[in-house]
């Protein structure tokens, strides 16, 4: 199959491309549609990936991880998606990493993030949204209330995704009523790592978990919080600090999820462009169509431009600057040129793009989620307008 080169100018990058891309090729099409087809999780290829390193990848090299950065994150990220699998079954486990490293204190860092590294642990699910709250993360009602030497959790989070897959989970709860300021209405809320073990083990009723069906195989579920205790150590940082410290993981997984949508994007070009020189009508290959040519090539500037921002992004990450417009931008750019992607290569395609065994359909599927999670494009933009081009407030 036709692939389109990517040209990095880091060895390290390039090694690092290749050996993700090698394991990738033990999971070939027919594995990730029978995944598809279950909506079952790919266990397998998680436990490959855990084994070889790579979900440890931005745990430091104290902890016995990788000790590299959101930069080489990504390309592990793309890597799994431009070989036609889907990296939502464990990309939390990178873009969690954030908060417990900058906000978890020792003891937490020392007592998880070995046992992570190892494969020993799972951090893979990530319980913030609620039905009522949506996208406005403040309002949501779920607590977490003080009770002697921990907290008793009452509240429904939905979009909670891998839980059932996961020995630890990060929890945002209110700690303190909502204030009536708006512009105070962030307070109040705090981030927890509960240990999953000790919850099914010890008081599993305080727990229910209600798979949801999605169009695409993404592992996600309704959760209930029925006084559930944790103890006091399940605390990141400092109480009614929470909401700072998810905001403060965003940009890392805006970048991260960027880096899906762009290894989407060439996937499906990758493809595109193959079916379109293979596929003869009226006596030559319908990639020389321009009907056909233009829309592909316009596809490609698009991925690579939205390529080159999150790289940019990512640097920024990496190196300690801001980077909030740049991680929007990404995470805008990618999502807009992999939707644009998926709807060009069906077109090329034509009939054969609806059948399962082309995989296309699938990754169509796969790739309309990036729009829209984990923020609204319109959020996005939403956020470039008044915090780069200074206009009012819109929300």
């Amino acid at each position: 199959m036709t692939d389109i080169a990517i040209h990095d100018t880091d060895t390290a990058h390039q090694r690092l491309r290749a050996e993700v891309r090698e394991l990738c090729d033990r999971f070939d099409s027919e594995y990730w549609r029978a995944r598809d087809r279950e909506r079952a999780y790919p266990e397998e290829f998680v436990r490959a990936l855990t084994e070889a390193g790579y979900l440890s990848v931005l745990i430091p090299k104290e902890y016995g991880g990788l000790g590299m950065g959101v930069t080489e994150g990504g390309i592990i990220l793309q890597e799994i998606n431009r070989s036609g699998g889907h990296a939502a079954a464990c990309h939390a486990q990178m873009y969690t990493m954030a908060a417990l490293l900058r906000h978890g204190s020792d003891q937490q860092r020392r007592r998880y993030l070995p046992e992570i590294a190892r494969g020993r642990l799972r951090l893979q699910a990530f319980s913030i949204t609620e039905p009522e709250a949506g996208s406005n993360t403040p309002e949501i009602r779920t607590t977490a209330v003080p009770d002697g030497a921990g907290y008793v959790v009452r509240g429904h989070k939905n979009w909670t995704s891998r839980i059932l897959q996961s020995d630890l989970l990060m929890l945002l709860a209110r700690t303190q009523p909502l204030p009536e300021d708006p512009a105070e209405r962030a307070e109040g809320i705090s981030l927890f790592l509960v240990d999953l073990r000790n919850v099914r083990e010890e008081q599993p009723d305080t727990l229910v978990v209600e798979p949801v069906r999605t169009m695409f195989n993404y592992a996600t579920n309704q959760v209930w919080y029925k006084d559930m205790r944790i103890p006091a150590d399940s605390l990141i940082g400092t109480e009614g600090e929470g909401f700072r410290y998810v905001i403060d993981g965003w940009n890392a997984e805006r970048i991260l999820l960027a880096s899906e949508a762009i290894g989407d994007g060439y996937w499906f070009l990758d493809r595109a462009i193959d079916y379109a020189n293979r596929r003869s009508v009226f006596g030559h290959p319908i990639g020389a169509d321009q009907g056909v040519q233009f829309p592909l090539a316009r596809a490609y500037t698009q991925v690579a431009a939205a390529d080159q921002m999150r790289t940019r992004a990512a640097a920024l990450f990496d190196s300690g600057q801001h980077c909030g417009a740049e991680a929007n931008t990404a995470k805008f750019l990618a999502s807009e040129a992999s939707w644009q992607a998926a709807n060009i290569c069906l077109d090329t395609h034509g009939g054969n793009g609806f059948v399962d065994t082309w995989d296309v359909e699938r990754k169509f599927r796969e790739t309309r989620v990036y729009e829209v999670a984990p923020v609204n494009n319109n959020l996005i933009l939403a956020f470039l307008g008044q915090h780069v081009l200074g206009l009012p407030r819109s929300y």
